[in-house]
C-alpha cells in the first residue's frame, strides 16, 4: 500500500509541473500575440489631439504625455509589492504586459517561506482570459478559465489599467471622456464590450489620484457575480519615455464602501513602451 501512495504523490507531482509548463507555454503564447500589436512607428503626440476634451482631461493630458511622445499603447512593465489574502500579506513580484483595447498578461510570484506560489492573470479580447496559480509549481490552488464571467471581470481590469498607457486614453484610441466634476472625470471604452466606465479623480497637476468602476466580480461573501465597486489609490508617479504615470499604487474591490480592504499594493519598477 506504501508503494501505491508513493507511486500516486510521483504521478501527482509529475502531472502538475507537466501542466504548470503547459501553462506557461499558453500564457507565452498570448503574451507574443499582445507585443505583435505594438506598432513600429505611431504617431507623436500633439497637444492639438486632446482639444476638444474637457478640461479635466486636458490637463491629464498635459500631465501624461510629452509633446512629440511616439504614442506607443503597448506598455511592458515590471513591479514588486505585496498580496494581501485572507489578511496575510504575501511579497510580490510580476512582470505584464498591457495592450488595450487587446488584452493583458500579468505574470507573478509570490509568498513566502511554506506559502508560495506563481502564475498568471491573462485577457486576449475575443480568444481567452485566464486566472492560474500553483502553490510550490505544483499544486493549483486557483484555476479558472474561458468563462464569460470570468472575461468580463477581466476586461474591466484592463480597461482600469489603461492608467499605464496613457496613449489607450486618447479620443483617437476610442475613448469617450466625459467630465464630471472640478476634478473628475469618467472614461468609457465602447470597443471593449461589457465593461462599465473608468471614473478618475485628479490633482491640480492632472496626475491621477484615485480610479473606480464597477467591476463584474464575485469577490463578496455570496460568491456571486454581480457589478461591484473596484479601484484605488495613486501615491507616487514616474516619468517613462515621455509618458507619466501611477508607478505606486493601491487597489481592492468595493472600493469606496466599509467593507473596501486593499488586496494589491504594487511599485512599478520599469516600464517600456
Amino acid at each position: 500500500m506504501g508503494w501505491v501512495a508513493v507511486v500516486a504523490g510521483v504521478t501527482g507531482i509529475a502531472m502538475g509541473l507537466w501542466t504548470s509548463a503547459r501553462d506557461v507555454r499558453n500564457a507565452q503564447t498570448v503574451w507574443d500575440a499582445l507585443l505583435s500589436q505594438r506598432e513600429l512607428a505611431p504617431r507623436h503626440y500633439d497637444p492639438a489631439m486632446v482639444a476638444d476634451l474637457p478640461e479635466t482631461g486636458q490637463r491629464y493630458f498635459a500631465n501624461a504625455i510629452a509633446p512629440g511622445t511616439p504614442l506607443h499603447k503597448v506598455a511592458r512593465l515590471e513591479m514588486e509589492g505585496s498580496l494581501i489574502l485572507n489578511g496575510r500579506e504575501l511579497p510580490m513580484r510580476a512582470d505584464q504586459i498591457l495592450a488595450p483595447p487587446h488584452g493583458f498578461v500579468w505574470r507573478a510570484r509570490a509568498g513566502a517561506g511554506w506559502i508560495r506560489f506563481s502564475g498568471s492573470d491573462g485577457y486576449w479580447s475575443g480568444h481567452t482570459s485566464w486566472t492560474r496559480f500553483r502553490l510550490w509549481g505544483v499544486l493549483p490552488v486557483a484555476r479558472i478559465a474561458d468563462t464569460e464571467d470570468h472575461g468580463r471581470a477581466a476586461a474591466a481590469r484592463m480597461v482600469m489599467e489603461t492608467v499605464w498607457a496613457p496613449a489607450a486614453l486618447l479620443p483617437q484610441s476610442g475613448a469617450v471622456w466625459t467630465q464630471t466634476g472640478t476634478d473628475r472625470a469618467k472614461v468609457r471604452f465602447p470597443e471593449v464590450p461589457g465593461v462599465e466606465p473608468i471614473h478618475l479623480t485628479f490633482d491640480a497637476a492632472g496626475r491621477v489620484l484615485e480610479m473606480t468602476t464597477l467591476r463584474w466580480s464575485d469577490a463578496n461573501p455570496e460568491r456571486t457575480y454581480r457589478l461591484q465597486p473596484f479601484g484605488g489609490r495613486m501615491l507616487a508617479y514616474g516619468t517613462h519615455q515621455g509618458f507619466t504615470i501611477p508607478t505606486t499604487m493601491e487597489i481592492g474591490n468595493l472600493y469606496g464602501t466599509p467593507e473596501y480592504a486593499p488586496f494589491f499594493h504594487a511599485r512599478v519598477t520599469r516600464v517600456e513602451y
